[in-house]
């Protein structure tokens, strides 16, 4: 209870949700003493897969015996899922106690939720020195509360795409202003740069990044993965070849993921992280509302010995990448979908193929959402469409047939209200 009132109070510090600025952060960080000068930091910005590369990530890490602090948003069932030390999220009691100091400490100056709880991340990670912290970037980069640091170890460049295009004006929202954002102020340290889904943004990012003085690590040119049918991939970069075991995350997407992680924890040359280490890490990545399958819970029984997969993607990119997975399995596919008001439902949509049947619905206790019967309209060129008024219901509703699957996707809010109702 104390825990959710600090934080209704610590929503009404400033009355936009968002106000892109690095001002607000800055000055309350010096008034506690600049903790973010005092810790290592991996910075990593893209549009998706930023969540699931931490992840792998720290848990090649954490497979070396390094500590890990993990700073990452939104949270999907609780906020103290973004705040993770010491390779474990703060209890209720010590985000209560860290939230209070910082609180005082602000004494009423505006600031945004996001920017707050971000000055609570540095400022407790500056208790551990020593630890490697994986930081995932907010709404773009240039002006994202996390963009305060003058040193880091390594910035990460996961896939870019189109989405959030609502905050930028309206004659430049295209591929190339969302690129400059993301990466133009990039640290000089060590660039590591996913696979991208063009040459256009591949080329786009280079001339971005061109006068930054960091050694870049591109895909396809300094480090690379290939399929193997017997449960094995193959990893490569200019250290060396190596042949890996299956991770335990799904889809080739996550293979991408997976890689750049490696090839991230191997420019660590101040780290001791061996060809073990890696092997061993990737089959351990823990990851919510990432293609996560339920295999237990109250939904799980709805579906009996059907599988049920929960995924928090919501833009086109996601959508691309979970129709590459769903079209690997022989068998039919149906849809939940929940989305916010301010995303491209049509074009999300569009990248599906082969579903047997889709069932829109609210999202709960999200003012920002689409209605699911106002989504089945936008969307009512889709076949075999229908709205429901719960995910209880929704599940109920579909005609399951033997090893049918089952998708809840649109929104990481609709993936954390699936997770705790089950």
């Amino acid at each position: 209870m104390k825990l959710r009132k600090i934080v209704e109070r610590l929503q009404k510090l400033h009355p936009k949700e968002i106000d892109l600025s690095l001002e607000r952060t800055k000055n309350l960080l010096q008034k506690l003493g600049n903790p973010e000068k005092k810790i290592n930091c991996i910075s990593v910005v893209g549009t998706n897969g930023k969540y699931s590369t931490i992840q792998a990530l720290h848990a090649i890490l954490k497979e070396a015996n390094y500590k890990c602090n993990i700073y990452t948003s939104p949270h999907i069932q609780k906020i103290n899922e973004r705040f993770v030390f010491n390779d474990q999220p703060l209890n209720d009691d010590q985000l209560l106690d860290l939230f209070t100091e910082v609180e005082e400490i602000n004494n009423g100056s505006k600031i945004t939720f996001f920017e707050i709880l971000t000055v609570c991340y540095f400022y407790f990670a500056s208790k551990f020195p020593n630890n490697i912290n994986l930081i995932e970037a907010g709404l773009f980069h240039r002006f994202d509360a996390t963009n305060i640091l003058t040193k880091n170890l390594a910035s990460v460049i996961t896939v870019l795409g189109n989405d959030h295009l609502d905050w930028l004006p309206e004659k430049e929202q295209t591929i190339e202003r969302i690129i400059f954002e993301k990466t133009s102020s990039l640290l000089e340290s060590k660039i590591i740069i996913a696979k991208q889904n063009s040459k256009k943004i591949n080329n786009c990012i280079k001339k971005t990044i061109l006068k930054n003085k960091s050694k870049k690590i591109f895909f396809n040119e300094d480090y690379n993965f290939g399929m193997n049918e017997n449960d094995f991939f193959y990893y490569e970069d200019q250290i060396g070849a190596l042949k890996l075991p299956k991770p335990n995350l799904l889809g080739l997407f996550q293979l991408e993921n997976i890689s750049t992680a490696i090839a991230t924890s191997r420019q660590l040359t101040d780290y001791k992280i061996t060809n073990e280490h890696i092997k061993n890490g990737i089959t351990k990545i823990q990851s919510i509302a990432r293609l996560q399958e339920i295999k237990s819970g109250k939904l799980k029984k709805l579906v009996k010995n059907n599988q049920l997969f929960v995924d928090g993607s919501h833009n086109p990119l996601g959508a691309k990448a979970l129709n590459q997975y769903l079209q690997s399995i022989k068998s039919n596919k149906h849809i939940i979908l929940g989305m916010m008001s301010n995303k491209d439902h049509e074009k999300y949509m569009s990248y599906f193929e082969d579903i047997k049947s889709l069932t829109t619905i609210d999202i709960q206790n999200q003012p920002n959402s689409i209605k699911g019967s106002k989504l089945k309209n936008k969307i009512k060129n889709f076949k075999n469409i229908k709205c429901e008024t719960s995910i209880e219901n929704a599940i109920k509703s579909i005609n399951l047939e033997e090893n049918d699957i089952i998708l809840i996707t649109g929104s990481l809010y609709l993936a954390g209200e699936v997770l705790n109702l089950n």
